[in-house]
């Protein structure tokens, strides 16, 4: 097998480096002559991770946004595994006994281990990142592209969370005693395991709900929501709870099983449109017609208007006011409430200058009899 690499081969050369290194240190501690060649094996991972990343790629990533992103998130990961690479190469030479040799190799395993996961995180977390990217401008006003966004989203939050379990379970495998010791664990401890899955019940029933709303999808990424009274949008979804965004910009975090337990409004479920209603208390005197003329003006000037609704209604006659309605129809939640106001104040602006009759007031009525009967007409 020696006999196939070259010998001017890459880690021919840094292993002849290593017991040169070693032989000029002979006499020292062995210690100190292992920690002297891990150190300079960690700055010769670091020089070839500056050549690596800032000179080879530089031309490609002014070109190719993809490739700069990778190389950017890729840049731990990278020094990483060159290190890993390093020290596997130059340990050898390492003054250390059989058992220590045992002890380094089970290191480096494990470091492999976490590499390879850390990789596949990254890799998840890159091809997450592309899809949600492709339609994060019309996130809002498109359902399909909420449901999409929100598969992506759980979906790696799941592969992160099974990811590392399965990392941390293989880095603790490359070491015997610990295998071992778990083995013992698993087999001794029954009451003990019943104990911890009683205390991860909160946990495991929030990582059950999460598959469940990636799968039926009661709500979605930027879905505008209600929840216990408060009206905001879905801004992140997590394995174990969701993150809204509330209209003051405050973020209220609500447990995925308590989603599941408990009713909440999804004003965007099937489509972001929705109707807003604006009411006032006019007099009896209020001109409905000339509102009625006023809304159709107002809701065409604006840009927040669908185009679909636009009504005015008497909802209740009130012993001294009547209360009016309008519906008007808007693309998403914060146009709709944002065009309810400018119906409301312009509404109230054009009763103020043309009728000012028409606003709420309070009628007398004086008897035959002389000023003493004076009172409220109801």
């Amino acid at each position: 097998m020696t006999a196939l690499i070259p010998h001017d081969s890459p880690s021919i050369v840094i292993v002849h480096w290593a017991h040169q290194v070693s032989a000029w240190l002979v006499g020292w501690p062995p210690a100190v002559v292992t920690f002297v060649l891990a150190v300079l094996a960690l700055l010769l991972a670091f020089a070839l991770y500056a050549i690596l990343v800032r000179a080879v790629p530089r031309r490609l990533r002014l070109h190719r946004r993809g490739l700069d992103r990778l190389v950017r998130r890729a840049r731990f990961p990278l020094f990483f595994g060159l290190a890993i690479l390093m020290l596997g190469i130059a340990l050898p030479a390492a003054p250390l006994s059989a058992a220590g040799m045992r002890v380094a190799t089970h290191v480096l395993s494990a470091m492999v281990v976490i590499l390879l996961g850390w990789s596949a995180i990254l890799a998840v977390d890159l091809l997450a990142e592309r899809q949600l990217s492709r339609h994060h401008d019309n996130i809002q006003n498109d359902p399909m592209v909420r449901r999409h966004a929100t598969q992506w989203q759980v979906l790696r939050r799941a592969c992160h969370v099974l990811t590392i379990v399965v990392t941390a379970a293989a880095a603790l495998m490359a070491f015997p005693g610990v295998r071992s010791y778990g083995v013992s664990l698993l087999a001794s401890a029954g009451a003990a395991g019943l104990v911890l899955g009683l205390a991860a019940r909160p946990m495991l029933s929030n990582l059950i709900a999460g598959i469940q709303i990636a799968i039926t999808q009661p709500l979605r990424i930027e879905d505008a929501v209600v929840i216990n009274g408060q009206w905001g949008w879905i801004e992140e979804i997590t394995s174990t709870y969701v993150v809204v965004r509330i209209w003051n910009w405050q973020r209220m975090v609500v447990p995925l099983a308590w989603l599941l337990e408990n009713p909440f409004q999804n004003w965007t479920r099937d489509s972001a449109e929705l109707i807003g209603e604006v009411h006032w208390m006019v007099d009896y005197t209020a001109p409905i017609d000339a509102m009625r003329r006023k809304l159709d003006e107002i809701v065409h000037a604006s840009k927040l208007w669908s185009g679909k609704v636009a009504v005015l209604q008497v909802t209740h006659a009130l012993a001294q006011t009547m209360e009016l309605r309008a519906l008007v129809s808007a693309r998403n939640s914060s146009e709709a409430w944002d065009l309810r106001c400018l119906v409301r104040e312009q509404m109230i602006a054009f009763l103020q200058e043309k009728y000012p009759h028409a606003l709420p007031k309070q009628r007398l009525e004086i008897s035959p009899e002389g000023n003493e009967s004076l009172r409220l007409a109801v």
